[in-house]
């Protein structure tokens, strides 16, 4: 089993930037039905990467934790599996 979950962040909002306290994750672009695939994007050394999907600025926050994100309400929570 995992040790820890990868946070997933979605951009139903269609902001350009998104900030988040993880420098590991998962985009989903928007909110099912209309996502695209979700993949894993590892800032490693960087403080911004851009999704190849759906062109969202992810940036670096370090002051955010785990999961917050600002603007606030991007974190993706899948009701199935909720």
């Amino acid at each position: 089993m995992a040790a820890h979950v990868i946070p997933h962040f979605h951009n139903d909002s269609g902001v350009v930037t998104i900030e988040i306290g993880v420098k590991e994750f998962m985009c989903v672009g928007a909110k099912p039905p209309f996502d695209h695939p979700h993949i894993f994007i590892d800032m490693g050394d960087d403080h911004e990467k851009v999704c190849s999907y759906c062109s969202t600025l992810y940036r670096f926050n370090p002051r955010l934790h785990g999961t917050e994100t600002s603007p606030p309400g991007h974190l993706f929570i899948d009701p199935i599996a909720a």
